[in-house]
């Protein structure tokens, strides 16, 4: 199932054009965030599309550091988030009204009064935060909104999954943006070479997306322009959770509240929402944890 070079991130440029350009597919990568709860299928669907988009948004990082994709709405969903580093690892979860017996296969009636906030976190340096009204039909539409408006580049984004197999998702995307010494205006209907670049890529239906080779898929779209393409990145699941961060999270909660919870319980436990794994922490940790003299010794699954 990892043929045809899933879980990479290719990059390439259309010289001529003066396009650059990024395709994604996820495979392997994808399986511990979309079958990490059991989501119903318009949430498996989702975070598919906000894995792939998240992706596309990494290969933008220029410094080590994390980009988010976070979703807040008040609709069936009310939360989703996908995190990823420069390096290309992903994790993400969703929360969503578990009490409704259907969810709504729409992006925009599952979805009500949402936000999409981007998250850039360099590891040195400030941090800085994007906002942008989840105002139009897809998601792919609304990332090229956040372009437009934070980055003034014509950009058109094409997200797909494949949700076929019911144990094993997939998802893809790609992404075409004007060269920055092009982008005096973000109207793409003024970009006569970004527009026929963009209708190209509108010709690749999903069956092409996830069965042929990436090259292939290049060549099918782009073999009349110059494309100069890049090694590729390799993508795959993390969790960046360890003991030491959920103690220095304790270290923030009553000690007496702690120890107390200790002897109702047997100790401390706390659980990662992303990777599910559980850290045991016993009263010699939480006095440690006080004393700021806590040492992570092993990961506790």
């Amino acid at each position: 199932m990892t043929n045809n070079q899933y879980d990479e991130l290719h990059r390439y440029l259309l010289n001529a054009a003066n396009v650059r350009g990024e395709l994604v597919r996820l495979e392997d990568s994808l399986q511990n965030i979309v079958h990490s709860y059991e989501y119903p299928v318009p949430i498996q669907h989702l975070l598919s599309e906000m894995a792939a988009a998240t992706c596309l948004l990494t290969a933008i990082l220029k410094f080590k550091g994390e980009i988010g994709i976070q979703i807040q709405s008040k609709g069936p969903v009310s939360y989703a988030v996908i995190n990823a580093t420069h390096d290309y690892t992903l994790r993400g979860v969703a929360r969503w009204d578990e009490t409704l017996s259907h969810l709504p296969d729409a992006f925009q009636e599952l979805l009500s009064e949402a936000v999409m906030v981007i998250t850039i976190t360099p590891e040195e340096g400030e941090r800085y935060q994007g906002v942008v009204p989840l105002d139009k039909p897809t998601l792919a539409e609304c990332l090229e909104g956040y372009f437009a408006q934070s980055e003034q580049l014509a950009t058109k984004v094409m997200l797909m999954t494949d949700l076929n197999n019911p144990g094993h998702a997939r998802s893809a995307g790609m992404l075409l943006q004007v060269m920055p010494t092009q982008a005096a205006n973000t109207d793409v209907s003024q970009d006569t070479e970004f527009e026929h670049v963009c209708k190209l890529a509108e010709t690749l239906s999903e069956k092409e997306m996830f069965t042929l080779p990436v090259n292939d898929i290049l060549y099918r779209l782009f073999h009349q322009e110059e494309v100069e393409v890049f090694p590729p990145h390799g993508v795959s699941f993390a969790c960046s959770c360890s003991k030491q961060r959920s103690a220095d999270a304790l270290r923030n909660v009553d000690k007496a509240e702690l120890l107390q919870i200790v002897e109702q319980d047997g100790a401390v436990r706390m659980n990662c929402q992303y990777c599910h794994a559980e850290y045991v922490f016993d009263s010699m940790d939480i006095e440690a944890i006080h004393e700021g003299q806590f040492v992570e010794t092993r990961k506790d699954q």
